[in-house]
């Protein structure tokens, strides 16, 4: 059981495995998107999903041990059983869904959302209540995304940022979020083959990078301005909506 040799996987595996741990601690919101894109230079999205999720289990661990206090359990409640249907109409719709249409409708909602927000009436300190209707909506989003392309970053910040919460309670509630996410994501990737054993090993090769770049996450969200961190957040999400945009019509063949 060898991990994958190529020097060209890792000059992007390691960057991509540190960025989304920055995330997954809860610093830079959307930039987690960023990880399986990076890989897929230099192996294919399927298989690059396939060694991620182990590493994001890693870094879900280290998340919940540090926000195990602070977590927004209303918000949890009504948008992880959304997001386990997702998961299901996700494993469901594997062979007719492309990995590349969600990018493409995951980054222009994305933009629409950032876009509203800065050029509409909201502000960084405007808070909008919980609405079950449209929490059950984007946390299904979240889940069918999360499970196709790692990328249900977006659709959960949709509800979730308009809630105005303080950076920990709202780091800890989204790695709450995640962390289930990603363990209910680990049957349907078991029974779709993702854990052959060149995938395993290479994931446990980046594995070290995991808690350290998660932990470093933590620490800055715990220490940073509220207002800095949503400005930081959606600029996250604005330029992940661009490069998803892009990578979804580039795959679909439009350039």
């Amino acid at each position: 059981m060898l991990p994958i040799s190529d020097p060209l996987f890792y000059l992007y595996a390691i960057p991509a495995v540190l960025i989304v741990g920055l995330s997954k601690g809860g610093f830079g919101g959307g930039i987690a998107l960023i990880g399986v894109p990076l890989m897929s230079l230099a192996v294919s999205p399927i298989k690059a999903a396939g060694i991620m999720l182990p590493i994001l289990l890693v870094m879900d661990a280290v998340g919940l041990l540090s926000y195990r206090h602070s977590f927004n359990k209303p918000v949890l409640f009504l948008m992880i059983p959304a997001g386990c249907v997702g998961i299901t109409i996700g494993w469901a719709t594997a062979a007719y869904v492309t990995a590349d249409h969600v990018r493409l409708i995951v980054g222009v909602v994305s933009l629409a959302f950032v876009l509203n927000h800065w050029l509409g009436s909201a502000s960084l300190d405007g808070k909008s209540k919980e609405n079950k209707l449209l929490g059950g909506f984007w946390g299904m989003v979240a889940g069918f995304t999360s499970f196709v392309s790692h990328s249900g970053g977006p659709p959960y910040q949709m509800y979730t940022l308009k809630l105005g919460m303080q950076p920990v309670l709202y780091a800890g509630t989204s790695v709450v979020f995640f962390a289930a996410i990603n363990a209910v994501k680990v049957i349907p990737y078991f029974f779709l083959g993702q854990f052959d054993t060149t995938n395993l090993a290479t994931s446990a090769a980046l594995m070290p990078l995991a808690p350290l770049a998660t932990y470093a996450g933590v620490r800055i969200v715990r220490v940073i301005d509220q207002t800095l961190f949503y400005r930081i957040t959606y600029i996250g999400v604005f330029f992940v909506a661009l490069k998803l945009i892009w990578d979804g019509l580039v795959g679909l063949g439009y350039f």
